[in-house]
């Protein structure tokens, strides 16, 4: 079998847990952010899960991770 390539765009986004799930970074973060309000600005500094519905797809694009 040949070795797998991983998608680097995905390897620059998302990290592994020490349970093995996938972090990752929110989105609607980078700009037009006057008309978001404070709280919502801050609760997209954090970083959350990737929902397991793609997990499947993670999985085949990140091969090593």
């Amino acid at each position: 079998m040949p070795k797998v390539k991983t998608s680097r765009a995905a390897a620059k986004r998302f990290k592994k847990t020490g349970t093995g799930k996938l972090k990752r970074m929110k989105a609607y973060k980078s700009h037009i952010l006057t008309k978001k309000t404070t709280k919502r600005k801050r609760n997209l500094r954090k970083s959350t899960i990737t929902d397991s519905t793609n997990a499947k797809v993670m999985k085949k694009i990140l091969p090593y991770m």
